[in-house]
């Protein structure tokens, strides 16, 4: 897929600067492709310390390599974010080496698609903890050092495909569903601390995973047109929300949603 396709410009480009971001420490789950590699690019642009965690190692190191040169180095951490304990012991290294994380972007899922008589509670537990259950307990990691410093700021990543029902989505649907629960839920919890917890919901977005989805030319204008805009939604778009949510100009936001998806309805 080329440059054009994806909306990666051969240098990158975010127009928007924040000094509230600069060298913050920023820790995003599925950081190694789609969306979530242009969200550590983003923050990388603003000069934030940025690690990731992904288990595609391959993808993450090629965009390693893509991010030399910057102001920091950004940090790659191999990990199968199902496995909580592991994920909570590379989060433990990461933190004791940085002092803490300011800021959680809670990325990582996979809309594998599946028919409700398919579904065994094998395929159900997996699901949940691919698209939900690390969600809370990359939080729990990370909320001791927010507390102690006061602030902080939590995004989590939801999806539009409940609040349109979509086909053949009804584990992740519920999932996604669930993500939009624990951000009021913390945001109340954790607000008297100054921390910030919201959830971004992306739309119909342009990456690879979802162009090979969406390969039939007919279904993509169908989606098309029930936006608004008529134009597929890129993932800097998403990238650039997470960014503005992620800093200071947006200190009074908690406990919402908020869409980038072209106004799909």
């Amino acid at each position: 897929m080329s440059d054009a396709e994806t909306g990666r410009s051969p240098e990158a480009r975010w127009d928007a600067r924040y000094p509230s971001l600069l060298d913050k420490r920023v820790l995003i789950t599925g950081g190694g492709s789609g969306i979530g590699e242009f969200i550590v690019e983003a923050f990388a642009v603003q000069g934030a310390r940025v690690a990731f965690i992904d288990v595609q190692a391959e993808p993450s190191r090629v965009l390693l390599s893509r991010l030399e040169g910057g102001r920091h180095a950004v940090r790659f951490m191999h990990q199968d974010l199902t496995d909580v304990d592991g994920t909570q012991r590379a989060i433990a290294d990461l933190t004791g080496d940085w002092g803490g994380v300011d800021i959680l972007v809670n990325n990582a899922a996979n809309d594998d698609r599946h028919h409700i008589p398919d579904v065994t509670r094998e395929y159900w537990d997996e699901r949940l903890a691919v698209n939900l259950r690390h969600y809370f307990f990359c939080a729990q990691s990370v909320v001791p050092g927010m507390k102690a410093a006061g602030k902080g700021v939590i995004v989590n990543i939801g999806s539009v495909s409940w609040h349109l029902g979509l086909p053949d989505l009804a584990v992740y649907q519920t999932a996604k569903a669930g993500i939009e629960g624990l951000t009021r839920a913390m945001a109340r919890d954790l607000g008297v601390d100054g921390i910030r917890v919201t959830c971004v919901v992306p739309g119909g977005i342009r990456t690879p995973r979802q162009m090979a989805l969406w390969h039939d030319q007919a279904e993509e204008a169908r989606m098309v047109g029930q936006q608004c805009l008529k134009a597929r939604v890129l993932p800097q778009d998403v990238a650039a929300m997470i960014v503005f949510l992620a800093s200071d100009d947006a200190r009074m936001c908690t406990g919402h949603n908020y869409f980038v998806d072209a106004g799909w309805r």
